[in-house]
Formats: structure tokens, sequence, C-alpha cells
């Protein structure tokens, strides 16, 4: 992708997640059936934080993921980043009302040009967020670069099932579907016809784990969800 296409690509998706921030829990509980609460949480089992680590969340969006972790570490400082500034204030407002101001951060910022020194955080994660991102392999080369030696990178996304007929018919539910749900709910149906298009354009199970492997993690772990409409991905450096 040459820099001046990455650069529309980056502002477009900016401008969605600015415009639907106040919809977004809600069209993520309606388009899944709730079932990324169920994901997230076999995540955080199979992460197994220990009071005291820290973490950075990417692409934190409203801070579900951000307020689990810093339940499990109790301790630990915890990071959120985003470059919406609407879905951090949502987000802020839950961390408030958590009461967890004093051990999550927020900041501001792009998940390809992490402010962050080398090895920082026990973990680093990313929960569906790595594929609106322009390029995804900077953005894991990063998350490897501020996680520390032993730590761990962890991605949490949509995926695409192999199995038929179910392909069939989870595309047609993603492509012609969610889209109308977007509109109906958010009154958003351009911003909704992004998620299948972004879809369409990330990389399967498979090649997620290849491009892991590629920037150097070790012992990568992946785990389909649902017949494989989405997929986690644990790395070590």
């Amino acid at each position: 992708m040459s820099s001046n296409s990455m650069q529309n690509s980056k502002s477009h998706v900016h401008d969605l997640f600015e415009n639907i921030a106040p919809k977004y829990d809600r069209m993520n509980d309606i388009m899944s059936f709730r079932r990324h609460k169920a994901w997230r949480k076999k995540t955080m089992q199979i992460m197994d934080v220990k009071e005291g680590q820290n973490a950075l969340d990417l692409c934190c969006g409203t801070c579900d993921w951000t307020i689990d972790l810093a339940k499990a570490s109790r301790t630990g400082k915890i990071v959120g980043l985003d470059f919406s500034e609407q879905m951090l204030a949502v987000g802020k407002k839950k961390i408030a009302a958590e009461g967890l101001t004093n051990q999550i951060e927020l900041v501001q910022g792009n998940a390809m040009e992490l402010p962050f020194a080398d090895n920082s955080f026990d973990f680093v994660t990313i929960g569906f967020g790595l594929r609106n991102v322009p390029d995804y392999k900077q953005v894991v080369s990063e998350m490897l670069r501020v996680v520390k030696p032993g730590g761990k990178i962890v991605c949490l996304d949509m995926s695409k099932p192999q199995l038929q007929p179910f392909k069939s018919i989870y595309y047609v539910y993603f492509d012609k579907i969610v889209p109308l749900l977007g509109k109906a709910f958010a009154k958003q149906f351009s911003a909704y016809k992004w998620l299948p298009d972004s879809l369409q354009l990330f990389l399967d199970a498979k090649e997620l784990k290849a491009l892991f492997e590629e920037v150097g993690a070790k012992h990568v772990y992946v785990k389909n969800f649902f017949l494989g409409i989405a997929a986690l991905h644990i790395g070590q450096k």
C-alpha cells in the first residue's frame, strides 16, 4: 500500500470510529450475538494474567478489554491506546464507573508508531482492531518491540471460516446483513459496510500465524472460535 493510500485509509477509519463511538458497544453485541464477550473471557483465561503484571491494550476502543486486564492484574499498570478521541471518551466513563482511573492510563495514539520504550509491558493486546489498520505487519512488529522478553502479544479478531456451507452463510450475513443492522441500530450504513470490507482484506488464521512468526514471535498459539469466525493468536518474545 502506498503512503498516500495508507494515509487515506487511516483517515477514513478514524472518521468512521469517531462517528460510531456512542453505538459501538451495542452494535458489537448485536453483530456477534454477544459472543465477543465470551471469546474475550476465554482469551483472558488462556493469558492467565498475574497480579502486578502490566499491559498495553491497542485499539482499545471503549476499553472493555482494558478494564478486564486491570481487574486481572489488580495492581499492575494498564495502558489503553486508540486513535479515536470519541472512543476513548466512552471508555474513560466506563473506567471511572469501575473505579480504575488510577490504574488505567488512556493514550490517543497510532498503533503503528507506539510511543513506548522497548521491553515495557508483560502483555500487549489488540482486540478486533488489527484488521482496521493500514499495515498489519507494522502493528505486530510494534507490539513485539514494546513487550518484555518472555512477554506475550495477543490478537483477538474476526477471521475467515473455511467449512462449507457455513462459510457461505457467514459471508452473506457479514456482507449483506451487518450493514443493514448498522443502519437500523446505529444510523450508520456506510460505517458498517466497512466491517465486511475490512474482513475481506484481512488475513485468515494461518496467514496471521505466519505473520506473527515472520516478525519474530515464538511459540505462536492459535485458537479458532465458533467454526472460525473469530481467532485468537498469542505469540511470545
